[in-house]
């Protein structure tokens, strides 16, 4: 099938690359000249593992093509999927204005009947202001569908997470819509809910929110352990045996971050607002997550009287290893208040330097290895827990620092080990 997709982010991207690599003829579009060249020269604009060796194979199969001509590109397409952006807007709502402007894009410029398939993130209701909003721009006398098709991606892991999902959610509102859809995800050989459009809009939210409950709640319960010394670590282990609750998303750490359950937290949140009625739950959960991301720093503040001139090691910047994302990431946060109190930093990551360097290209020193990072440094703090951080052993940070404490935010290490190597340690809920 002839498939075109919106946007090369995160959601598009990959979108596009696994729907080649089943077989589909797949056309990516971005107004982003920078990103459709790097496609072009088969390189991925963004980090995902095996993405940019997809788009190679697909690219020299003839499968995979990149433009920013959206005219000849929408013109004849069978089926739109849409991946652009819906970032945050101060209110805490969904920005759509993105999604808005391609829709308008391709109501003024498809010539034959076509499939449009929103996959962004988008609040309840969205894909029926869609199809309106077809109606008042559409130019050509041709039949134009809106389905709801939401991702259920993790960075780091989306392409896997893809061919091995745990089912295909589809919104549609016309059995013609559902087919064509079906027929499109045949190949992968998943099982899929198909819905009415406000409800897979729905299970989106659902699904991200209930993620972001179930962190929040071992953080906090995390919090309550130190205070009445018990082990969060011996706490998850015993609870995941339990069938009703699982074993994952119960480590306790500093907060979740990147590019979804943030936003979507707060998204949820002000739907229920528009309403006139309050998410008492998720509510809660955005701000435990919020006061979670600087436990390390107010835990330091009780140990250094300042940190002015104090060489301080970051390892991981990202918000989770496997990705360069840093949207809300715990770091980014800390390096601010690090900063602020006149600290000399020196921070580590294997893949995110790039994007960090940005935001900070001279207020922090970027190093190469962890080793680098903390040689003679006086307290170390630990974001992310990538590999190449996991594999610093406890004598290591007692060699290397002139003062070998410890702030860990993902509980990488054992704490007798940490002790019995003469190291400093503080982690979160033991």
């Amino acid at each position: 099938m002839n498939i075109v997709v919106v946007g090369t982010g995160y959601v598009g991207l990959v979108a596009g690359a696994c729907f080649a690599e089943v077989g589909h003829n797949v056309t990516c579009v971005d107004i982003d000249k920078t990103k459709i060249d790097m496609i072009k020269s088969e390189k991925s604009p963004i980090y995902e593992q095996d993405l940019e060796e997809l788009i190679i194979k697909n690219e020299r199969m003839g499968r995979l093509k990149a433009t920013t001509d959206y005219k000849s590109a929408y013109k004849e397409a069978e089926v739109i999927f849409i991946g652009v952006g819906t970032p945050q807007l101060p209110d805490g709502s969904a920005d759509l204005s993105y999604i808005e402007a391609v829709l308008r894009q391709i109501a003024e410029t498809a010539t034959k009947d076509c499939l449009v398939v929103i996959k962004s993130t988008v609040p309840v209701g969205t894909n029926d202001k869609a199809s309106q909003l077809i109606k008042e721009f559409q130019i050509n006398d041709v039949k134009i569908e809106i389905a709801s098709n939401p991702e259920f991606l993790a960075q780091g892991t989306a392409i896997r997470d893809t061919f091995k999902a745990s089912r295909i959610i589809i919104g549609t509102e016309s059995k013609e819509a559902e087919e064509q859809l079906r027929n499109i995800y045949e190949p992968f050989g998943l099982p899929i809910v198909s819905v009415s459009r406000r409800s897979a809009e729905m299970i989106k939210y659902a699904c991200n929110c209930f993620l972001a409950l179930k962190i929040s709640y071992m953080n906090d319960i995390a919090n309550l352990c130190v205070l009445v010394g018990a082990d969060i670590v011996d706490v998850a282990r015993g609870m995941s045996y339990d069938k009703r609750i699982g074993e994952d998303f119960l480590n306790a750490g500093i907060g979740y971050g990147g590019s979804c359950l943030p936003k979507d937290t707060k998204a949820l949140v002000n739907i229920a607002k528009n309403y006139g009625y309050q998410l008492k739950t998720v509510d809660a959960a955005v701000k435990v997550n919020e006061e979670q991301k600087t436990k390390l720093f107010k835990m330091a503040c009780n140990h250094f009287a300042s940190f002015k001139d104090q060489k301080v090691a970051v390892l991981g910047l990202a918000f989770k290893p496997g990705t360069d994302d840093l949207r809300e990431a715990p770091s980014l946060i800390n390096v601010a208040l690090l900063l602020e109190q006149g600290a000399d930093i020196y921070v580590y990551d294997p893949v995110a330097e790039d994007n960090f360097k940005k935001i900070y290209p001279t207020e922090v020193t970027y190093t190469k290895t962890p080793e680098e990072a903390l040689t003679d440094a006086n307290v170390c703090f630990i974001f992310t827990q990538w590999r190449e951080i996991m594999e610093v052993t406890p004598i290591i940070y007692k060699k290397l620092m002139k003062n070998p404490v410890i702030y860990d935010g993902r509980n990488i290490y054992n704490i007798e080990n940490m002790k019995s190597a003469g190291v400093e340690y503080y982690s979160i809920g033991r």
